[in-house]
């Protein structure tokens, strides 16, 4: 999966809707997107916890196995701060790739970690993420021969400024990560500063440097850019992490609020998916025997 998720941003900047379950990441598939995403905010927010780090390393490597399982996309999966610290960051990086993720990404706040677009966050030493980079790099070689992707993430932007994440982010790479996630930017101009300047480092992606992340989260710190936009400036894959959990619990809340108020479900039926859709999705007709769906294919 790491070498599918590389070759894919080696031609062009891939969309990678976030699938907080396994029928979130059929659809993605189904709808042609070449690979996804595994949000924290969204599996948290999905288990009805806030986005502090309290689920397990084992909860999220079965919702990465199952997503992947059904989609056959690949998929970036969000590691928090590595679940402790570098022990378990290494053990981190084996638990994802066996459940089939393509790469992860760790990130340089202290825990328990604050979502991305909150203020009041706070950064570990660069030092001391210099050292998860690098337990994560050693991890990946030992269980992928280097393939699984090692995505650092900084948060420096919005706690001290944009040149001590570059500075951060710089290190980072430096110690072994394939991908950087600039996170809480704030302008164009900042991704495209942030991406001049990796490009000046090695790295595996076609124009130089690391791979580079861009977060498109709603109600967040980051203006609307379309991929189109984040690739010109210079991004290889844009997450859109908690989209489809949004729209999802908002559907919810109109057909709870509808049903609270009418005592019938009929109202809402225009926004359901239906038996049919369903079906087709499970690939399960009634009455025969049910196999183990193929993931929808997309062109590539």
């Amino acid at each position: 999966m790491g070498t599918r998720m590389r070759t894919l941003m080696q031609k062009e900047c891939i969309a990678l809707p976030g699938a907080f379950n396994g029928f979130v990441g059929r659809m993605v598939s189904e709808a042609g997107f070449k690979g996804s995403y595994i949000s924290g905010a969204a599996l948290t927010a999905s288990a009805g916890v806030p986005d502090i780090g309290v689920l397990t390393l084992d909860h999220f490597s079965r919702v990465i196995k199952e997503v992947v399982t059904v989609s056959d996309l690949p998929l970036i999966a969000d590691a928090d701060t590595g679940f402790g610290e570098s022990e378990m960051v290494m053990r981190t990086v084996k638990e994802y790739h066996a459940a089939g993720a393509a790469g992860l990404h760790i990130e340089d706040q202290v825990f328990p970690k604050r979502c991305g677009h909150l203020d009041g966050k706070s950064l570990v030493s660069k030092e001391s993420f210099v050292d998860k980079v690098a337990r994560a790099r050693l991890a990946s070689e030992q269980c992928s021969g280097g393939g699984f992707i090692i995505c650092a993430r900084t948060d420096a932007a919005g706690v001290t400024n944009i040149d001590d994440a570059i500075d951060r982010a710089s290190a980072y790479v430096h110690a072994g990560a394939d991908m950087i996630f600039p996170e809480g930017l704030h302008t164009a101009a900042d991704f495209v500063q942030f991406a001049e300047a990796m490009r000046k480092l090695p790295g595996p992606a076609p124009n130089g440097g690391p791979f580079m992340l861009a977060n498109m989260t709603e109600f967040g710190k980051t203006p609307y850019l379309p991929v189109s936009e984040f690739e010109k400036m210079g991004y290889h894959c844009v997450i859109f992490p908690v989209s489809t959990f949004r729209a999802a619990m908002g559907g919810v809340k109109r057909l709870l609020e509808s049903l609270n108020e009418t005592g019938c479900t009929e109202a809402s039926l225009d926004q359901m998916y239906t038996r049919k859709e369903l079906y087709a999705s499970l690939q399960y007709t009634p009455g025969q025997e049910w196999v183990y769906p193929s993931p929808s294919k997309p062109s590539e």
